[in-house]
């Protein structure tokens, strides 16, 4: 029988994300089995060789003990499934119908890399090509995920899976891990399971690169990458947030009727409890438009330096105890924000965290911040520079520490990932998943300010 351990290993196949609509079907959900035809007509494809069906062993009941946790995430996908497709050699996808990241072709047996760029590295047309990507992700119902909503997260026959475009899937697995932790029937604010710890980086690793595939899927345009936004330079200026790129804001702090994306509405807006799931998904009359205001609180009136960029490359460790905010001389911690990368201890507002901040509106809310396009160019550099990281020390999977915050643990599975994939897996270099980055060096706004 195989242990949780090397199952893990196998279903490291692809970037993947949930709920297959396959699914979300009453059988599927009776069954606790997430394992879709392919196009041969088979489970998994496993009459073309390409995976199979298998039984998944939960891992908090070798390693904790607690009473009635409550949260649908805890243990995940265990709340749904016991059995996912597990998918051969570079195959990959919740019915193991792609191919890992990096791989290409019927057999996915030929080698890919794409390069992502500067987005002001782009030429006009490029932009516009991703912006029309961008404006169909968000009108176009996805095919392949429906979301999880609900008003009751202690009743679970209150859970409904319904559809959403594109765009607005990868909006919500986003909101998904960060409501807050339920357990013994109480809610805990402080465990997030996107941020404030070891998963930051790769779970946002996953999310990119499952946004970017499902983009050159809808798209057919396999050679897609996303873009980054390199924010170094600014100072207190965006020279990206103007009507032709990603959208100027008017004195109320909303992108203007003019940008591109100034009539996007956000998902998951509203009022936010914590026993609520995205309950405004369906009521389009309800969603907020984007609000973004760049520079405009005088705490946060100027973007992340170069020499932050600089200083958070000297932390060896990928991350240090307690494993949380507070961690000191982490390399995690001061990328994500918490705490001085010079330093390393004093606890300051930098790096990605100060991004956000600078933003403003949307931005600054972790269930509704990815709704801003924006978010993507962001995270695409915090990707880059993790990458830097990478490959100045080396890094590998093994550089992901052991530790007791729940979902954060090396071998537990991102959530929402199905089939399921393990935190500790995405902390190896780009290229691994196909992808490099360019060397761009952007004009400097600093002297101006």
């Amino acid at each position: 029988m195989l242990t949780s351990f090397v199952l893990l290993s196998v279903l490291l196949s692809g970037v993947v994300g949930q709920f297959p609509t396959a699914c979300t079907t009453a059988q599927a959900l009776k069954d606790r089995r997430c394992c879709p035809q392919w196009k041969d007509g088979s489970m998994c494809g496993v009459d073309s060789g390409r995976g199979r069906c298998m039984f998944m062993h939960q891992t908090y009941s070798e390693k904790r003990s607690y009473t009635q946790p409550n949260d649908d995430r805890l243990d995940w996908p265990h709340e749904f499934y016991d059995s996912v497709c597990v998918c051969n050699g570079n195959c990959a996808g919740f019915d193991c119908g792609e191919c890992k990241s990096g791989f290409c072709g019927a057999k996915c047996t030929e080698k890919k890399t794409i390069i992502r760029r500067e987005i002001r590295e782009l030429s006009r047309q490029e932009r516009l090509t991703f912006f029309s990507y961008l404006s169909l992700a968000k009108l176009k119902t996805s095919a392949r995920y429906k979301i999880l909503i609900t008003g009751n997260r202690y009743d679970r026959n209150t859970f409904r899976f319904v559809e959403a475009s594109v765009y607005d899937v990868f909006v919500w697995m986003h909101a998904h891990p960060v409501a807050p932790f339920l357990q013994d029937n109480m809610f805990d604010m402080t465990i997030d399971f996107a941020h404030r710890g070891p998963i930051f980086l790769p779970w946002h690793r996953w999310y990119l690169l499952f946004f970017e595939r499902e983009i050159q899927i809808l798209t057919h345009d396999y050679d897609f990458a996303l873009p980054y936004y390199d924010w170094s330079m600014e100072g207190k200026t965006c020279s990206i947030c103007t009507d032709d790129m990603m959208g100027k804001s008017d004195n109320q702090g909303l992108l203007t009727s003019s940008s591109y994306f100034g009539n996007w509405k956000s998902m998951c807006s509203g009022f936010s409890y914590p026993e609520k799931y995205c309950t405004v998904a369906e009521d389009k009359c309800r969603m907020e438009p984007i609000h973004r205001n760049p520079g405009a609180d005088p705490s946060y009136s100027q973007m992340p330096s170069t020499k932050q960029v600089e200083d958070v490359l000297q932390w060896k460790d990928y991350d240090t105890p307690p494993y949380s905010v507070s961690a000191q001389r982490s390399f995690r911690n001061a990328l994500e924000g918490f705490v001085d990368p010079s330093s390393g201890t004093e606890r300051r507002g930098s790096l990605h965290n100060l991004f956000h901040l600078y933003m403003g509106g949307s931005m600054t809310q972790s269930t509704l911040a990815s709704n801003d396009p924006i978010f993507l160019l962001h995270h695409t550099f915090i990707d880059k520079i993790f990458d830097r990281w990478l490959v100045k020390y080396n890094g590998s999977s093994e550089m992901y520490p052991k530790n007791n915050i729940f979902g954060h643990g090396p071998n537990e599975y991102i959530i929402p990932s199905m089939p399921p994939v393990r935190n500790k897996d995405y902390v190896q270099k780009a290229a691994i998943f196909g992808y490099e980055y360019s060397n761009y060096r952007p004009p400097s706004n600093m002297s101006s300010n």
